[in-house]
């Protein structure tokens, strides 16, 4: 009898373990504030494909600054698809030879299904009467952004002010100086995007956080809505959420063909319509014109308007040496 239940564990064990095995299971490696985001869009996607392949297939997140994640996947983190938000960091695995060359070819819009922007998330009741980038330059506000070395919330914060310095006309050199204003009213520098808001709500230090228009949906289910007033300056950037296969990891894994059909979803009516919920600008013009009342008007300018590309502000403003470097040595 004994031997009988035996046999029968052991052959519910393993009628268990091939089940399992046929689970396919991608990892997607992303940035630090798209956790919310991706948690919906992996439960989303994995019921579409059950219904088109038929198959069960899961989705783990890993999220940190994107910098530090682009870092991680060249060391070995075994990403099958990586959800990033700059170009400069994809690059960085292209050149590594972990994404293909051609990754902007691989996905509609230079393979960036979402975009968004920066603006200014201000404490309840905005206090200091915060409206622009100008006020975050004048003495006794803190400013709380990303190290730029270590995110590309970061990144797209300092662009975006030296940008809205050359909407209004101004020079590089009247820019340089703003920025440098700018970072001197910085007290922290935060590793990614979710440290920066930790920072700001949690340890409650600063007057205004410089983040993604797409944190305002994710402090408030976070943190309870009423916790912070969103202000949208007269002018930021455009920021691209970019993504890519991992091609060292789907090789290895034969799993290439799911790491596209998910990648492929974000671009679907389902994935874009779950960005917008999340604050996160969508590309498809039905969606984004549905949520208009979401996304405010501002005066938006594009990287390549003042910077050449994203990779030529890399090596200008956040290199070891560059501009970041010495405005931000100045400022301390």
């Amino acid at each position: 009898m004994k031997n009988t239940l035996r046999a029968a564990l052991a052959a519910v064990a393993l009628s268990t373990s091939a089940l399992a095995g046929a689970q396919t299971t991608l990892l997607n490696v992303s940035y630090d504030v798209a956790r919310e985001f991706y948690k919906d869009i992996n439960v989303a996607f994995a019921a579409s494909y059950k219904k088109s392949a038929g198959k069960d297939i899961k989705v783990d997140q890993s999220h940190a600054g994107s910098s530090a994640q682009a870092r991680a996947v060249a060391d070995g983190l075994e990403a099958d698809v990586v959800t990033f938000n700059t170009t400069t960091d994809v690059d960085f695995l292209a050149d590594k030879g972990v994404v293909a060359k051609d990754w902007r070819q691989k996905f509609p819009n230079s393979a960036a299904p979402t975009t968004s922007t920066m603006l200014f998330l201000v404490r309840n009741g905005n206090p200091k009467g915060i409206k622009d980038w100008d006020d975050l330059i004048k003495p006794g506000v803190q400013v709380v952004v990303v190290n730029p070395k270590t995110g590309g919330n970061g990144r797209m914060a300092y662009l975006a002010a030296w940008g809205y310095v050359r909407s209004k006309g101004g020079s590089d050199a009247e820019a340089a100086e703003f920025v440098g204003k700018l970072y001197k009213n910085v007290p922290v520098l935060a590793r990614g995007g979710r440290d920066a808001t930790g920072v700001f709500l949690q340890r409650n230090i600063g007057d205004v956080l410089v983040t993604f228009e797409s944190e305002v949906v994710s402090v408030d289910n976070e943190f309870g809505k009423g916790k912070v007033d969103a202000v949208h300056p007269s002018a930021s950037i455009v920021t691209e959420n970019p993504v890519a296969i991992v091609e060292r990891t789907v090789a290895k894994k034969g799993t290439a063909a799911e790491a596209k059909a998910y990648l492929d979803f974000l671009y679907s009516p389902e994935g874009q319509e779950i960005a917008a919920k999340h604050n996160i600008r969508p590309r498809n013009e039905a969606v984004l014109k549905k949520y208009a009342t979401a996304f405010k008007p501002i005066k938006l300018f594009t990287v390549e308007q003042y910077f050449g590309s994203l990779g030529e502000a890399q090596k200008v403003h956040f290199n070891d040496g560059g501009q970041f470097d010495k405005l931000y040595t100045v400022g301390k």
